[in-house]
């Protein structure tokens, strides 16, 4: 099959384990995001894959061809790292070409390559600039560009947008989808951004502590977390501790529940987790009745203009509730409200 296979792949410093066998299959042409907070493992494991570091066990596999002990240097992939590591004392022409050179391309080869991408990076006549003349979003278009002259297999890429301003961010995150969607080259992200892999990626790899914890699209990851750590660490989430009772029965707290997408066997009276998102509660005045319909509180209330964001104290925990303004009912810190938990918005996890 073409592209990446990484099979059980461990590797430890010393005594920490950084990775503890991680397998994963990434197809050729996706754009594919690690995502996790620091220190799970995402950057060790995309050292891995470019050559800079070992594993303790374990191998790599590139279209069936096992590269583990490749050097990085002989494995023609393109890096991108947080730093950028641009020449400072070149031009810009220079940078991009330094590959090339390497390679033994002629000057006209050269020349003629460094054109093309300065006119697909959007920097067409800037060849002959020094890096320190150059904005933030342009340094990065331009290591960006270094990195794709040698046309890799594989681009790998190390937070690079993480030095950029909020606004600048996210313009470069779509530019850069749309620069991959155009050269179908197989790119890897690291990144502990949720909004950026959600942007971004075709693919989510969510990690932690060193494993693999849901591997799938952005809306699979959002709508159907694997587990109470995907759930918490992807967007805003309320987990309500239940009680399961039987079929789709669940009680959290005092107040019986149903749930709608329970699909493995669970023994009666076992401890679970509800997990909804802020946009599926529905908020009504209080004494409403129905299924799912829970008394709670208001605590807080911020208005965001576009969405009302309301803090509410039900079922002995502080959960959020994001409206838009037409579906707010009003409502103000103290006041009584009905939480109405939509059984098909509820997903219940067992770890």
């Amino acid at each position: 099959m073409l592209g990446l296979k990484i099979e059980t792949v461990s590797k430890s410093f010393g005594p920490f384990k950084a990775l503890d066998r991680v397998s994963l299959q990434i197809p050729q042409g996706q754009f594919i995001c690690f995502l996790g907070p620091s220190g799970c493992g995402k950057t060790s494991l995309l050292r891995l894959i470019a050559g800079l570091e070992q594993p303790t066990s374990g191998r790599i596999l590139l279209n069936d061809k096992d590269i583990t002990p490749i050097p990085a240097n002989r494995r023609g992939f393109g890096m991108v790292f947080q730093s950028l590591a641009l020449f400072p004392h070149l031009t810009v022409e220079q940078n991009i070409a330094y590959s090339l050179r390497l390679k033994g391309r002629d000057r006209k080869q050269q020349s003629e390559r460094v054109e093309e991408l300065l006119a697909l990076i959007r920097l067409p006549g800037v060849g002959k600039r020094q890096i320190g003349q150059l904005s933030g979003g342009q340094r990065q278009r331009v290591a960006i560009a270094r990195a794709l002259a040698q046309e890799p297999m594989l681009l790998l890429l190390d937070e690079p947008l993480s030095a950029l301003d909020a606004k600048l961010r996210e313009s470069m995150q779509v530019e850069l989808r749309l620069l991959q969607q155009q050269l179908k080259i197989t790119t890897i992200l690291v990144t502990h951004d949720q909004r950026e892999a959600m942007t971004m990626a075709d693919t989510i790899v969510v990690m932690a502590a060193g494993k693999i914890q849901q591997v799938g699209s952005p809306i699979e990851i959002y709508r159907e977390p694997a587990n109470r750590f995907v759930a918490d660490f992807i967007g805003q989430s309320n987990l309500l501790d239940a009680d399961y009772e039987a079929g789709d029965q669940v009680r959290v707290g005092d107040y019986p529940a149903r749930i709608g997408n329970i699909s493995q066997l669970i023994e009666p009276g076992r401890k679970v987790t509800i997990s909804i998102r802020p946009e599926d509660i529905r908020l009504s005045p209080a004494g409403a009745t129905g299924p799912n319909q829970l008394p709670g509180q208001i605590i807080f209330v911020r208005d965001m203009g576009s969405s009302i964001e309301a803090h509410i104290a039900c079922a002995g925990k502080q959960i959020i509730s994001v409206s838009t303004p037409r579906e707010w009912l009003g409502g103000h810190a103290n006041d009584a409200v009905s939480v109405e938990l939509p059984p098909e918005a509820c997903r219940l996890l067992l770890e």
